[in-house]
């Protein structure tokens, strides 16, 4: 049995895996040319590391040394197949003759990232295959981790990444980063993929934090490998850098968007003082040369939209009139009804309650919000503000029934105690 694995070695290890499994995934997949043998190996390559590390000590670039353990794991279980499969034996002569000697630059590694994403992201896979696996393979989350996140099972979230795989397998899907005349209708998919991961760490769908750190972190890494790209003229950048911008601005808010105690802080109770300055400025510059060019899209115009937030002082000092502006841009482009709630919101900052509440009740007719709990929690808060506590009441209630998010649930039923 080997000795126990220091605590403070073992958190390192851990940090480690946080940190690096998806850069080393991305290099095995590139040297063994299959994803499950690439996974399968990386994990051991870490278990390794838990047994000679404490006789050994970290190396100095641990990044290679896992690369390089987790090969040789790779041919040694390539070399058992290969006794009862004589189909595996070129391949591990071919495996085993490959110099790899030469060390991996940083290039080489995150240009190994890029390939990833975009096998993840293929339009072959479904679209919840493909949210899955980029969470799982470059994000490095577990199965439990991305099934609370999305409030499935494991084992759903488990058969959903084995079918993205197969496909992977029987496409089959070549693991590169698209040729720059595919780009433009490969690009959307990862950007949609990025901006889901985001939203969930964003806004948790469920649990006790509004927030959940960890993916956010995870998208806004994503995003800023995008933008090393160097696609061609007609590539849309403009919306990489959008999305980044976006993504950062929203981010900037984040240690003010809950009290201590957990609780939900709107946003025109935040204390701006947390609000982080150097996200803000960085999505700011981003959203500016992204408005630059005119094929700029919907992530543009959301960063945009956050922007003005940003950099105003308080919500009366907002410019609302230019947020409406944006929004009536943004409609234009992507027509959802979520857009249009949200500008709707932002029509009742500039007109009233009263015409905020007629777009809200105009998006509701159609029915796609019925049971999205921020399309009742909005009309609630036009009849709060307009005296109309019976109603607003209602439609609190309405919200509360809908919501699964522990820190929004005390916020609504705050709400109602208050209208009483």
């Amino acid at each position: 049995m080997p000795p126990p694995v220091p605590e403070q070695l073992s958190r390192t290890i851990e940090t480690l895996y946080r940190s690096e499994s998806g850069r080393v995934l991305a290099t095995l997949v590139r040297l063994l040319g299959d994803l499950d043998l690439a996974e399968e190996s990386m994990h051991e390559a870490f278990a390794a590391a838990l047994e000679s590390w404490p006789q050994t000590g970290i190396p100095d670039k641990p990044r290679p040394w896992l690369i390089s353990t987790a090969r040789f794991k790779a041919i040694d279980a390539m070399r058992r197949r290969a006794r009862f499969d004589g189909a595996q034996r070129d391949l591990v002569a071919h495996m085993e003759s490959r110099d790899h000697s030469a060390p991996l630059d940083d290039e080489e590694i995150e240009d190994d990232r890029l390939r990833l994403i975009f096998t993840c992201c293929h339009p072959a896979l479904p679209p919840e295959g493909q949210v899955a696996l980029t969470l799982r393979e470059i994000c490095g989350l577990t199965t439990e981790e991305i099934a609370r996140a999305f409030l499935v099972t494991p084992a759903t979230l488990a058969q959903r990444i084995v079918r993205a795989k197969a496909k992977i397998r029987e496409t089959p899907i070549p693991y590169e980063v698209p040729t720059p005349q595919e780009l433009p209708e490969r690009l959307d998919a990862v950007l949609q993929v990025i901006y889901l991961v985001f939203n969930e760490g964003y806004s948790a769908a469920a649990g006790a934090e509004v927030t959940r750190a960890e993916l956010t972190g995870e998208a806004i890494r994503l995003g800023r490998l995008l933008t090393e790209l160097q696609p061609e003229p007609e590539v849309p950048k403009p919306e990489i850098m959008g999305l980044l911008a976006l993504m950062l601005l929203q981010e900037s808010r984040r240690a003010a968007r809950t009290s201590p105690a957990g609780e939900l802080i709107l946003l025109e109770n935040q204390d701006r003082s947390l609000w982080n300055r150097e996200q803000i400025a960085e999505g700011v510059a981003l959203v500016e040369k992204a408005l630059q060019s005119r094929r700029f899209g919907s992530y543009t115009l959301q960063a945009a939209i956050a922007a003005v937030h940003a950099e105003a002082e308080s919500v009366a000092a907002t410019d609302w009139r230019q947020i409406v502006a944006l929004y009536n841009q943004l409609v234009r482009i992507q027509p959802s009804p979520v857009v249009q709630l949200n500008r709707a919101v932002a029509i009742a900052m500039q007109e009233g309650p009263e015409a905020g509440l007629t777009h809200i009740d105009a998006v509701l007719e159609h029915g796609e919000l019925a049971n999205y709990y921020l399309a009742h929690s909005a009309r609630a808060d036009m009849y709060r503000r307009l005296g109309r506590t019976a109603e607003a009441r209602s439609s609190y209630e309405k919200a509360l029934a809908l919501t699964q998010q522990e820190p929004e649930r005390q916020f609504l039923e705050e709400r109602i105690r208050q209208l009483k």
